[in-house]
């Protein structure tokens, strides 16, 4: 029997299990092969700008990215694609964010006032048009939403001039600060290793969600919302409460806030170009409205006028309140109509 068959086997009768172990493969291998990406990268003579335009950002939605990428490979698995992408910048905004502001408050530094914040509201505004276009996803959404990708990494590459942008994000620069030196031979061993094992655990995931979806008689987009966007958000949470830990609160929001705009302009523009559909009205209204609404609450912790540029803890217990109520609601909405 082949190995894939053996998985799906394994898959079918313990499903809870393989969800667990493909989430903690897809996380030990992303960072291993982000890191060893990178550190190849820099012994071959690149750049930090190019490093961290495509290793270190990019790179960091890398969970996302690969469960995007199998899951479009099924039959059907694109609802399970646009399910994690929103799905995770819920979890991004009311558990991440949330929960770390209940360990500590969390002030907005001036970079991700000025650049990364409005960044964000332009991707949002994008996925906006794309999604409710004749309630449909396609291939040119998916080319719109990449051109927004390349249109901001040229932003963030471009020289330093007077309204430009010019310097790479705080958080971006100190992960490449913080890469760890790898011989080359070492450098490719761990990046083939990483590699496979990302792609191995995005497939034991993507299998293992399915068959919960199947048992449970819920949507996949649903699992995709819920189960599949909190895994792929443990690195943000992981990065965040640490960062915070270690006395680096003003980076743990612009973490939050890159990994938003890369799961639009990248992670949705998968099931856009490689498995196109219509989308259900409730996709657009209860989770795309979902998005947007704890978007303008961040947007409005950092704008509003007369008070602190922070989240505080009340505003993390606000904002943890409504991912729960929307998980809830989810759940509710999928028994009523089953």
């Amino acid at each position: 029997m082949p190995l894939m068959d053996e998985v799906r086997a394994l898959v079918a009768s313990y499903p809870f299990v393989a969800l667990i172990a493909g989430f903690t493969g897809l996380i030990w291998s992303a960072d291993r092969f982000v890191t060893a990406a990178a550190a190849a990268a820099k012994n071959l003579g690149v750049s930090n700008i190019v490093i961290g335009l495509t290793f270190v950002a990019v790179g960091t939605s890398a969970p996302e990215i690969m469960v995007g990428l199998r899951a479009c490979m099924r039959e059907g698995g694109g609802d399970l694609a646009i399910g994690n992408a929103i799905g995770s910048n819920i979890a991004n905004i009311g558990l991440v964010l949330g929960v770390t502001a209940l360990v500590r408050e969390l002030p907005f530094t001036t970079q991700t006032l000025k650049r990364e914040v409005p960044w964000l509201i332009g991707a949002t505004l994008l996925a906006l048009v794309c999604l409710f276009s004749g309630s449909h996803l396609g291939v040119a959404d998916g080319v719109l939403l990449l051109a927004g990708l390349f249109y901001l990494l040229y932003r963030l590459a471009s020289p330093r001039r007077k309204g430009g942008a010019g310097a790479l994000p705080t958080d971006i620069q100190s992960e490449i600060d913080d890469l760890r030196q790898m011989p080359m031979l070492q450098a490719t061993v761990w990046f083939c290793l990483g590699l496979a094992v990302l792609l191995f655990s995005a497939d034991v995931l993507v299998e293992a969600a399915t068959e919960v979806a199947v048992r449970f008689n819920v949507s996949q987009m649903v699992i995709g919302l819920t189960i599949v966007a909190v895994g792929t958000s443990l690195p943000e949470l992981s990065v965040t409460v640490t960062a915070v830990l270690r006395g680096h609160a003003g980076m743990a929001i612009g973490n939050v806030v890159g990994s938003n705009i890369l799961n639009i302009l990248a992670v949705l523009a998968i099931p856009a170009l490689l498995d196109p559909r219509d989308l259900p009205v409730v996709v657009l209204w209860r989770d795309y409205g979902m998005m947007v609404a704890l978007t303008a609450l961040l947007i409005l912790f950092a704008y509003g006028i007369g008070s602190r540029q922070v989240i505080t803890r009340f505003e993390g217990f606000v904002l943890v309140a409504a991912w729960v109520g929307f998980t809830g609601l989810v759940y509710r909405q999928e028994a009523l109509s089953g």
